[in-house]
């Protein structure tokens, strides 16, 4: 199976994907055969966009160690 990263674009009434010469000529595509395309969602993966943070002390004593730093 190959496998590639297509942007899906407007194409009169519908949407169309071209796919590229290469990958054409890899897969040995021809004019008029049929051919299977699976089509899998990209999924975004918050935790790395938006990275997690771990804290193990209770709210009260951090904002007391914050109020600590303000004087």
């Amino acid at each position: 199976m190959i496998e590639v990263d297509i942007v899906a674009r407007r194409w009169g009434n519908s949407i169309g994907i071209a796919l590229p010469s290469d990958i054409v000529e890899k897969a040995n595509i021809e004019p008029d055969r049929s051919i299977k395309i699976f089509i899998r969602e990209k999924k975004i993966d918050l935790n790395k966009v938006f990275a997690t943070l771990s804290i193990k002390k209770p709210t009260q004593e951090l904002l007391d160690e914050i109020r600590k730093g303000e004087d």
